[in-house]
């Protein structure tokens, strides 16, 4: 899973709040590779329902902030470009995007949709094109059509099958999934993780 993992990938949720939708959301992440997810509310509650929601997923991780500037400022120094999912006149086609860039995709909240200081800062909105009566998709639903695109991109420039996570990241990641408990105990005391041999034993030192 980790040799899979794409750190150059993220999704930016404004303000979603509905938990089967924050479930649904972070198992298509993980299902594409994406490791940390960030989410932006307004709200004391949906901060709430955004914790617990996290706990859908043991293998991604899910940052809290309080308004969508933060957000941008972290991703952009980053490299990431930044792409909001709406269906405001001008869109692009979700899939004229190129995923195999370092990309945040910032989805947005059940009813309102995309925030206006969310657009505001991103290069690019983009929307998927719908021929029914239905406007727009569920937000959980769009977000896995575009991430799916996403993987089917990198997939096809072989961004799966070279390790694309930095070694010391991956260490430390492999340690605490195989070792969550101990890990926490050490992370609470201060301590580093001891290293691991090609059969994931510890190794004494």
């Amino acid at each position: 899973m980790l040799l899979h993992r794409q750190p150059d990938l993220t999704v930016v949720m404004d303000n979603v709040n509905k938990a089967h939708n924050l479930s649904a959301i972070i198992r298509s992440c993980d299902s594409v590779g994406i490791c940390d997810i960030h989410a932006v509310s307004y709200r004391k509650t949906v901060h709430t329902e955004q914790n617990a929601a996290a706990g859908a997923s043991k293998w991604s991780t899910l940052n809290l902030y309080p308004d969508i500037e933060m957000v941008y400022s972290k991703l952009s120094s980053h490299g990431m470009q930044i792409i909001v999912a709406t269906n405001c006149d001008g869109c692009m086609d979700f899939r004229d995007i190129d995923y195999t860039a370092p990309t945040a995709l910032v989805v947005g909240a059940e009813w309102d949709g995309i925030s206006k200081e969310a657009i505001k800062g991103a290069a690019h909105a983009i929307t998927v094109p719908m021929f029914g009566m239905i406007e727009s998709l569920n937000v959980s639903v769009a977000t896995a059509v575009i991430l799916f695109e996403a993987q089917r991109q990198r997939t096809l420039k072989g961004m799966y099958v070279v390790p694309q996570l930095e070694t010391e990241c991956f260490d430390r990641l492999l340690f605490e999934f195989s070792y969550p408990r101990l890990s926490r105990e050490l992370k609470q005391k201060g301590e580093s993780y001891p290293m691991l041999d090609e059969q994931g034993g510890i190794i004494d030192q």
